[in-house]
C-alpha cells in the first residue's frame, strides 16, 4: 500500500491524480460543512430569528477550535507528506505520533480557557439579550466536544497527507450522515430546541474520532499509529507547529475579524444582522470549503514533489489550482447573484426583514468572489513548500491589515452597507499583493527546476 501511494504522488499524471483526490475531498468537507450549516437552517426553520442569531453569534468560537484543529492537524499533515517525498516512513510515523498528543493537550486547554471565558465571548462576538441563552445553550455542549473535534479534525487531514483521499472521504461522510438525522430527530421529534443541534453535532464528531483512530491502526493506513512514536519531541512539535501556524492565524484572525463584524453588525443593524451574517457565512463556508477540497487535493502531491525535488510536478498542480479555483468562485458568484433571495429563504422564512437584510448583506458582501480563489490556493501553496512566513503573511494581509480598518473607516460613512463592503475592498488589495508573491514564486521554481536539471 505504501509504495503504491508514494508510486502515484511521484508519477502518476498531475491531472486525473489531482481530480482522484479532489472528489473524495470535496465530498468529504462538504459533508463536515453541513454540521454548521445543518444546524442553523433546522434552529432558523424550526426555532426562529432569535435562536439562529444566537446561534450565528457562536460562529467565532467555533472557528477557533477549528483554528486549533489546523494548528496541529494541517502542521502535521505537510510534515507528513514532506517526510514521505524523502521516503522516511519512520519520520512520518513520529510525527503522527506527536499529533496524537498535541490534540489532547490542545483540546484541554480550549475547553478549559471557553468555559472560563464562555460569558464575555458570547457577548463580544454579538450574543445580545434577546439571543444569549440560545448562544450559552448552543456553547455548553460544544466545550464539551473539542476534544472529538479536534481528533476527527487533525488525524483525518493525516489521512489525506497519506494518499488515502477516498478514506478521507468515507470520514467525512459518515460522520456527517450520523449529524443530519439526529438533528432532525433532537430537534423537530424530540423538540430539544438548541441543545438538541449541538448534541447531534458532538455524537457525529464522536464517531469521527473513533473511525479515524482505527484507521491508522489498520492496513490501509501507509503511517501506521504505533505505541512507541506516541510522546512529545521538541522539534517535531515545532516542526508541526511551524506549518500550522499559517491557517491558525488565518482561522483565529477569522474569529476576531467575525466579531468586530458582529459588533457593528449589532450597531448599525440589529441583532437581525447578526443572523443574517450567519446566513451569509453559511454560503462562504460551502464556497471556501470547495477551495480548501482542492487545496488538499493539491497539497499531498505540492508537498511530496517539492521534497522531492520534483518541481516540474509543483509548478503543473499550482497551475491547475489556480485556475480551478478561479472557475469555482466565479461560478459561485454567477449563482449568488442570480437568485440571492431563494438561497437566504433555505434559511428563514416569514421575516421579511432579516431576508431582506440577508439579501443586501450576500450581494453586496461577496461582491468580489472570483478573485478570491486563487488567493486561498497561493497560501496552501505556500504553507505546502514550508514558506510559513508568506503564508501568514497573505492571511493576515486579507484577513487583519487591510480588513479590520476597512471595518472602522466604512461602516461610520456607509452604516450598514460600509459593514458589508469592507470585506471586498481588502480582497481587491490583498489579491494585488498576492499576485505580485505568486510572480516571484514562480519565476523561482523556474529557476530551480533548471537547476536540477542540470545537475543530473
Amino acid at each position: 500500500m505504501q509504495n503504491k501511494r508514494l508510486k502515484e504522488l511521484e508519477n502518476k499524471p498531475v491531472p486525473r491524480l489531482m481530480w482522484g483526490f479532489f472528489w473524495p475531498s470535496f465530498i468529504g468537507m462538504m459533508a463536515n460543512s453541513l454540521y454548521n450549516i445543518v444546524d442553523r437552517i433546522f434552529i432558523g426553520q424550526a426555532i426562529g430569528a432569535e435562536a439562529l442569531s444566537g446561534v450565528s453569534a457562536i460562529f467565532p468560537i467555533m472557528i477557533v477550535m477549528t483554528a486549533f484543529g489546523m494548528l496541529i492537524g494541517i502542521g502535521a499533515s505537510v510534515r507528513v507528506s514532506l517526510s514521505l517525498g524523502r521516503k522516511d516512513i519512520q519520520n512520518a510515523q513520529k510525527i503522527l505520533g506527536n499529533t496524537v498528543i498535541l490534540i489532547l493537550i490542545v483540546s484541554a486547554f480550549v475547553t478549559a480557557v471557553g468555559f472560563l471565558i464562555k460569558e464575555p465571548m458570547m457577548r463580544a462576538f454579538g450574543a445580545g439579550d434577546a439571543t444569549i441563552q440560545y448562544a450559552n445553550d448552543y456553547l455548553n455542549c460544544i466545550l464539551w466536544g473539542v476534544v472529538l473535534h479536534q481528533f476527527g479534525f487533525s488525524l483525518n487531514a493525516v489521512i489525506r497527507a497519506e494518499g488515502n483521499a477516498r478514506i478521507a472521504m468515507y470520514s467525512m461522510l459518515l460522520s456527517a450522515g450520523i449529524n443530519i438525522p439526529l438533528d432532525a430527530l433532537f430537534i423537530l421529534y424530540l423538540d430539544m430546541g438548541v441543545p438538541g443541534a449541538a448534541l447531534a453535532t458532538i455524537i457525529s464528531m464522536g464517531v469521527l474520532s473513533g473511525w479515524v483512530l482505527v484507521h491508522f491502526r489498520s492496513r490501509r493506513c501507509v503511517v501506521p499509529l504505533e505505541t512507541r512514536y506516541i510522546g512529545l519531541q521538541p522539534g517535531i512539535v515545532l516542526g508541526i507547529l511551524s506549518i500550522g501556524v499559517s491557517p491558525f492565524m488565518m482561522q483565529s484572525a477569522h474569529s476576531v475579524v467575525q466579531g468586530l463584524f458582529n459588533f457593528n453588525l449589532i450597531k448599525y443593524g440589529g441583532d437581525l444582522a447578526v443572523g443574517a451574517m450567519g446566513i451569509i457565512s453559511s454560503i462562504v463556508i460551502i464556497i471556501i470549503t470547495s477551495i480548501i477540497a482542492l487545496n488538499m487535493a493539491s497539497q499531498p502531491i505540492i508537498g511530496y514533489n517539492f521534497g522531492a525535488k520534483n518541481l516540474l510536478r509543483v509548478k503543473e498542480t499550482l497551475k491547475l489550482a489556480i485556475l480551478t479555483a478561479t472557475f469555482i468562485s466565479t461560478a459561485a458568484w454567477a449563482i449568488i447573484h442570480a437568485m440571492p433571495e431563494m438561497i437566504v429563504k433555505a434559511f428563514i422564512t416569514g421575516n421579511d426583514e432579516l431576508i431582506a437584510i440577508g439579501v443586501q448583506g450576500l450581494r453586496l458582501f461577496l461582491i468580489m468572489l472570483p478573485i478570491i480563489g486563487f488567493q486561498v490556493v497561493a497560501g496552501n501553496y505556500f504553507q505546502s513548500v514550508g514558506k510559513a512566513s508568506t503564508a501568514i503573511l497573505l492571511t493576515l494581509l486579507r484577513q487583519v491589515i487591510v480588513l479590520i480598518p476597512m471595518l472602522f473607516l466604512l461602516p461610520p460613512m456607509l452604516g450598514l452597507k460600509g459593514v458589508w463592503l469592507a470585506g471586498p475592498v481588502s480582497d481587491v488589495i490583498a489579491a494585488i499583493v498576492c499576485g505580485s508573491l505568486l510572480v516571484v514564486e514562480w519565476r523561482r521554481l523556474n529557476r530551480l527546476a533548471a537547476e536540477t536539471d542540470s545537475a543530473t
